[in-house]
């Protein structure tokens, strides 16, 4: 149990040392905190210039972590990302050359100006863990997390992801533009010399690591669920394929993953149970990238967003 407290009073710390290099971001990173407990991806939206690949890179500096970056481009090929094979003309042999997927924090930015062929390499790794290349399987490190930032779609030159792909991030994170008064705090740390390239001159370093990780992931398997908390979830999702601005609402696959980011989000609350808020607090990061809306509702001015608050405004809460 003391391994548990550490391990959360570690992964907590995590917010402020994050918060030495990202200024008024907290919610995003108790996110990618909660995808690491959960062995999730997550998809980080928000326009260009709002520290989206910075928080990343901040984040594996303070959990001593690996992380690779790939810009994502129209001409970048699957084998730029999970490896290839290549001929060694010393040897006179062919060997596999790891990609930058074999990592523990994969940023794939801009992951939708990419086409589809290349976003869909992703997808076994992703979701096995594993890269298949040359009739072998080869396991990628763990932790092994995929952190994609994406520009809102409507941004000239993107390529909208396919629902596929959308349904294997556990989470979607908003980064809005910060308010004026973080703003100020931003331009006041650059005013100082702060350099986002040097995160060990802003005193980034680590609180935390994969042993805090491990006994973390233990305590949340530990997390109970009442019976009436697992019908709300179950209720909660079957209500967005009902709603008429929806087109495809939340398959089953969404409600695992709204299920385990409830029992990470009470771990971290300090609770060995989940309640209908912890539900409440993660529905929308769970679930808004997994609902299709209908074109007509869209055009209407229909979110994602709007669709889950009538949603959790209108499923009963159990007591």
């Amino acid at each position: 149990m003391d391994g548990a407290a550490d391990a959360r009073a570690a992964l907590i710390a995590l917010r402020a040392e994050v918060g030495k290099a990202v200024v008024g971001n907290d919610a995003a990173v108790t996110g990618l905190i909660i995808a690491l407990l959960c062995r999730g991806h997550v998809l980080l939206e928000g326009v260009p210039g709002v520290a989206k690949t910075l928080l990343v890179r901040a984040l594996a500096a303070a959990l001593d972590l690996e992380t690779t970056r790939v810009q994502f481009t129209p001409d970048l090929m699957p084998g730029d990302i999970t490896g290839s094979i290549v001929y060694d003309a010393h040897s006179g042999e062919f060997s596999f050359r790891e990609g930058p997927v074999f990592t523990n924090l994969l940023l794939a930015d801009e992951i939708n100006r990419t086409p589809p062929k290349t976003q869909s390499s992703l997808l076994e790794a992703m979701e096995e863990r594993q890269v298949s290349s040359d009739g072998k399987t080869r396991p990628l490190p763990d932790p092994f997390i995929v952190i994609a930032t994406q520009n809102p779609v409507e941004y000239e030159g993107t390529y909208p992801l396919p629902e596929a792909q959308l349904d294997r991030f556990l989470l979607k994170l908003t980064m809005p533009m910060p308010s004026r008064e973080d703003e100020f705090g931003i331009l006041s740390r650059h005013a100082q010399g702060f350099d986002p390239r040097d995160l060990g001159a802003a005193g980034v370093a680590p609180v935390a690591g994969i042993a805090q990780l491990d006994a973390a992931r233990r305590a949340v398997a530990g997390v109970t669920v009442r019976p009436e908390v697992l019908a709300y979830i179950v209720d909660v999702c079957r209500a967005t394929r009902s709603m008429p601005s929806v087109r495809l609402g939340v398959s089953p696959r969404g409600a695992t993953a709204l299920l385990a980011a409830t029992r990470a989000w009470a771990w971290l609350a300090g609770r060995d149970y989940a309640t209908p808020d912890d539900v409440k607090a993660l529905a929308r990061p769970s679930l808004r990238h997994r609902l299709d809306l209908r074109p007509e509702a869209e055009l209407e001015g229909a979110t994602a967003d709007g669709v889950l608050d009538r949603v959790l405004a209108s499923v009963p809460v159990p007591r």
